[in-house]
């Protein structure tokens, strides 16, 4: 069986393949995330997935099979990264307002000679917010690293009216299509200790 490795410090995508008794080891790596001019978020987080997955496969050992993800918040045809700073989230949240957005999941795997990626959009509707509510969360510090400004896994599940797609796709790693990949590779899920 191949050795998985998640290239990702993503608290988020290592408890979702626990979930699903996915046998893993993290080696995070650093990548360019700057969105390239013209690109369509679906273009973007399938780049940066695979291109999380390849700076992951030239660190691992032989035989290795690694796993890369990103993920992306888009309205009216703009990416919606993590913020910079307070008013850049507040921004977003007031975007984000009311409104229906697409969060974006990519996952790739790599492994010698062989790439496959996927990408899968979940369509999420806020209820109407105000500025002192979104600096009000701004202050838990959990919007910080999150794309769109808000993790619906978290306190900001409160925003959130409605969903339509996988959940575990707005958390950063869809759990259907992840595993399918996963067995397209010979890994297994459900594996037990």
């Amino acid at each position: 069986m191949p050795h998985l490795i998640l290239a990702s410090a993503s608290p988020r995508r290592r408890e979702l393949l626990q979930q699903i008794g996915v046998h893993f080891d993290c080696c995070p790596v650093d990548i360019c995330e700057a969105v390239k001019s013209d690109e369509s978020a679906q273009t973007y987080v399938t780049r940066l997935a695979k291109e999380k997955a390849l700076a992951g496969l030239a660190k691992a050992q032989p035989g290795a099979v690694v796993l890369g993800s990103d993920t992306t918040v888009a309205i009216d045809d703009h990416i919606l990264a993590k913020p910079v700073d307070e008013a850049d989230a507040v921004s977003m949240l007031m975007t984000l307002s009311g409104r229906r957005h697409q969060v974006l999941t990519a996952v790739a795997l790599a492994s010698e000679g062989r790439v496959e990626v996927c990408c899968v959009a979940t369509d999420v509707e806020f209820i109407e917010l105000d500025e002192a509510r979104c600096r009000r969360y701004w202050q838990t510090k959990e919007p910080c690293d999150k794309a769109g400004a808000y993790g619906i896994q978290g306190l900001g599940a409160v925003f959130v009216k409605a969903i339509h797609g996988s959940y575990s796709a707005v958390v950063g790693l869809p759990l259907m299509e992840t595993a399918a990949l996963l067995q397209r590779f010979d890994i297994p899920v459900w594996q037990p200790e």
